[in-house]
């Protein structure tokens, strides 16, 4: 299992916009690719005091997934124009690491 990771910046009056977008517009899209090995997303936030900061985490399932995603230029990150004019400054370049160990949350009684 493939874990593609990117962080993208917004100032904060853009941060509530940027998550709509993506949760409307983005990652449906994505999901309307109908990927083969595309497994999810997760979005993480977190505000900061200059800025919002923002993370997602593709999963695939294997490296060869990733291209049938971006193409030979795998590591490039995806940025729609959209979210482009939302955010203040992004990663040029997703990591991927390969999923080592997954364990499941146990929630306590």
């Amino acid at each position: 299992m493939i874990l593609r990771i990117w962080h993208g910046y917004t100032p904060h009056s853009n941060a509530d916009a940027y998550e709509t977008l993506l949760h409307e517009e983005i990652i449906p899209g994505i999901e309307n690719m109908q990927i083969p090995g595309y497994a999810g997303i997760q979005v993480l936030r977190r505000s900061r005091d200059t800025d919002v900061e923002f993370v997602t985490m593709m999963t695939f399932g294997r490296l060869e997934d990733v291209r049938n995603f971006q193409g030979d230029e795998y590591k490039r990150a995806y940025v729609p124009e959209a979210a482009q004019r939302l955010l203040s400054h992004w990663d040029a370049f997703s990591a991927h690491y390969e999923v080592r160990t997954a364990a499941s949350v146990r929630r306590a009684p």
